[in-house]
C-alpha cells in the first residue's frame, strides 16, 4: 500500500472513530421519550435559570442587603427540605409523568405571578418570599419526580449513566445561557420580563410530557401507611453504605459550598465593580464549566471509576471557591468560576449515577428525595449561613471558608472509599452492567 492509500485508510479511520464516539455520546437519545424530554426541558430549563438570576437581582436591587439575599435563598429550598421525604414516598405510589405535569403546571402559574407583579412595580420582598416558598414546595415533589421518571424514559439500563449526563449537558446549557440572556433583558427591559420568558417556557415541557408514549409499569404500587414507607426508605439509605456516603458529603457540600451563588450579586457589584452583565458572566462561566463536565461524563463506557470522581470533583469545587474568594479581576474571576462550575457537576453527575443505577425501583422516589434533600435541602440553611457570614465577614472571607469545607469532605470521602467498594461491587455483578473486562479488573482490586 503506498503512502497515499495509507493516509486515506488513516483518515476513514479517524473518521469512523470519531462518528461512533459522538454516537456513544448520543446513545440515550436513541430512545422516543428522552428525545422529547430533553426537547422540552432545554427550553423550560432556559427560562429557569432566567428566573434564579433575576431574583438574586431584584432581591439586592430591592434592598442592598446579603443578609436578605440569604433569607429569600433559605425561603424558597426550606420547604423542599420539609417535604422532600414525604414527596419521595408519593412520587413511589403515583404515577410520575402526572406528577411532573402538575408540577410544571404550577411552577408556570407562580412565574406567571412573579412576573406580573414586577411588570406592575408592586413587588416586595415579602411577596417574593412568599413566591418563594410556593416554589419550594413545588422542587420538592418535582425534582425526585423528575429523577426518578428518568428510569421510564430510558427502556435500555445500560443508557441510564449516559441520559443522566445527556440531562446535565442540557442543564448546563441552560445555566449558560441563562444567565447571559437574563444579563441582558434585565439590562433593557427589567427583572419582570425574566419571569415572563419562565413562565410561557413551561409550556414546552409540558407538551413534551403529554406527548410521550409509555410502557405500562410492571412494579405494584404498595399502599401502606406513609409512616411504614418513610421509615423504609429511611433504613435503606442510612444502611447502604454507598448512598449514605454520597448524600452526606452532598449535604455537607450543598451547606457549606452551594450557597456561593447568593453571593453572586455581591461579588459583580461591590468586589468587581460591575453590574447585571457581570452577574450574568460570572454565572455562565459556572454554565460553560458544568457544561464541559457533562460533555466528557457522556462519553463514559460504565460508572467504573465514578467513586473516586467524587472524591476528586469536590476537592476542585473546593479549590476554585477558595481562589474565587481571593480573586479581585474578572478574567481570573470568570477563569475561576469556571473550574469551580465543572467540579460541581463532575461530583453531582458521579453521584447521581450511582444512585440511579443501584437504587431498587420500589424504593427509588425516596431515595431520591433524600437526594433531594442532600442536593437542595442543606442550601436554605446554608444561604442563611452565607448571608450571615458575609454580613460578618465579607463575601470573599465566607466564599474561602465555604471551600475549605468541601475540600475537608473531599478528604472525608475518599478515606470511606474502599467500603463504598466493598457494598457496591456486587450490587454491580448482579445487575449485569458492567463488562466482562471491567469485572475481571473489580476482581483484581479495581476501584469503582
Amino acid at each position: 500500500m503506498n503512502k497515499v492509500d495509507s493516509s486515506s485508510v488513516n483518515s476513514s479511520t479517524s473518521q469512523t472513530s470519531v462518528k461512533s464516539g459522538l454516537s456513544h455520546a448520543g446513545r440515550a437519545l436513541r430512545h422516543r421519550n428522552f428525545r422529547l424530554f430533553f426537547g422540552g426541558q432545554s427550553i423550560s430549563l432556559i427560562g429557569t435559570w432566567m428566573t434564579r438570576l433575576a431574583t438574586s437581582w431584584l432581591v439586592y436591587r430591592l434592598t442592598g442587603s446579603a443578609w436578605l439575599l440569604g433569607v429569600v435563598g433559605f425561603a424558597g429550598q426550606i420547604p423542599t427540605f420539609l417535604l422532600a421525604p414525604f414527596a419521595g414516598v408519593w412520587v413511589d405510589r403515583l404515577n410520575r409523568r402526572h406528577v411532573l405535569v402538575v408540577t410544571q403546571a404550577l411552577a408556570m402559574i407562580q412565574s406567571l405571578a412573579l412576573a406580573a407583579l414586577t411588570l406592575s412595580h408592586r413587588i416586595t420582598v415579602t411577596e417574593i418570599l412568599w413566591l418563594s416558598v410556593l416554589q419550594g414546595m413545588i422542587n420538592a415533589f418535582d425534582m425526585p419526580g423528575r429523577q426518578a421518571f428518568m428510569v421510564e424514559m430510558i427502556e435500555d439500563r445500560n443508557d441510564l449513566g449516559n441520559a443522566i449526563a445527556l440531562n446535565s449537558s442540557m442543564v448546563n446549557m441552560a445555566r449558560l445561557v441563562g444567565p447571559s440572556l437574563a444579563g441582558m433583558v434585565i439590562a433593557g427591559f427589567g427583572e419582570g420580563y425574566c419571569f415572563l420568558i419562565d413562565g410561557i417556557s413551561y409550556i414546552a415541557v409540558i407538551i413534551s410530557l403529554m406527548m410521550m408514549r409509555l410502557k405500562v409499569s410492571g412494579m405494584e404500587r404498595k399502599v401502606v401507611p406513609m409512616i411504614e414507607q418513610l421509615k423504609e426508605g429511611w433504613e435503606y439509605v442510612s444502611r447502604f453504605a454507598p448512598v449514605r456516603t454520597i448524600l452526606l458529603l452532598f449535604a455537607v457540600i450543598s451547606l457549606m459550598g452551594m450557597p456561593f451563588t447568593v453571593l453572586m450579586p455581591i461579588f459583580a457589584a461591590k468586589i468587581l465593580h460591575g453590574g447585571p452583565h457581570t452577574l450574568g458572566f460570572l454565572m455562565g462561566a459556572v454554565g460553560i464549566g458544568a457544561l464541559a463536565s457533562a460533555i466528557s461524563l457522556a462519553f463514559r463506557k460504565s460508572v467504573l471509576g465514578l467513586g473516586r470522581m467524587i472524591a476528586f470533583s469536590a476537592a476542585i469545587f473546593g479549590g476554585g471557591l477558595i481562589t474565587f474568594g481571593m480573586s479581585r479581576w474578572l478574567p481570573l474571576s470568570l477563569a475561576l468560576m469556571t473550574i469551580t462550575g465543572f467540579g460541581f457537576m463532575q461530583g453531582i453527575a458521579a453521584s447521581n449515577t450511582i444512585i440511579q443505577t443501584v437504587v431498587p425501583e420500589d424504593k427509588r422516589g425516596r431515595v431520591l428525595s433524600y437526594y433531594t434533600m442532600a442536593f437542595v435541602g442543606m442550601a436554605p440553611f446554608g444561604s442563611l449561613l452565607a448571608g450571615g457570614l458575609a454580613h460578618l465577614l465579607g463575601a470573599p472571607a465566607t466564599i474561602i471558608i465555604s471551600g475549605s469545607f468541601c475540600i475537608a469532605g473531599a478528604i472525608w470521602f475518599s478515606t470511606q472509599l474502599p467500603n463504598i467498594r466493598l457494598h457496591i461491587r456486587p450490587v454491580y455483578r448482579e445487575l449485569g452492567i458492567l463488562p466482562p473486562e471491567v469485572i475481571s479488573v473489580m476482581a483484581d482490586g479495581g476501584g469503582d
